[in-house]
């Protein structure tokens, strides 16, 4: 009968998954939450164009009201949420709150070393 093997066939791999999975959902959420997330005014094509941006949405939604098969309004609708969500993405600026370096290297130590840990516990024997 063969013996129990913990995680990735490693003897003992279980507790050393566990163990880093938590440091590094702990090292994560520190880090995380040293950081703020703001937006500004919109300006994918130029300033202020979120209007103008959400033409081939509405032209989209109309022709596939109109036929809901339509290539052309899928293709117009598809668009049209890509450049909306490109727009919202490229107008996020995000700031690391200051904070002292210790903390920081205890935040990037449980993460980094969680990860190790957790890949070395599913490598196999």
């Amino acid at each position: 009968m063969d013996k129990p093997t913990g995680a990735g066939g490693t003897p003992g791999g279980i507790p050393m998954f566990l163990i880093g999975f938590v440091m590094a959902v702990v090292g994560g959420y520190l880090l995380t939450s040293q950081v703020t997330v703001a937006t500004g005014f919109w300006s994918f094509f130029g300033a202020h164009t979120f209007g103008l941006s959400l033409l081939p949405f509405i032209v989209g939604v109309a022709l596939l009201f109109f036929d809901g098969r339509s290539r052309v309004g899928w293709l117009l609708l598809i668009a049209g949420v890509a450049i909306i969500a490109a727009g919202v993405l490229m107008n996020l600026r995000i700031y690391f709150e200051p904070t002292s370096l210790f903390n920081t290297l205890t935040m990037l130590f449980l993460l980094a070393g969680g990860i190790g840990l957790v890949a070395r516990s599913l490598r196999s024997a």
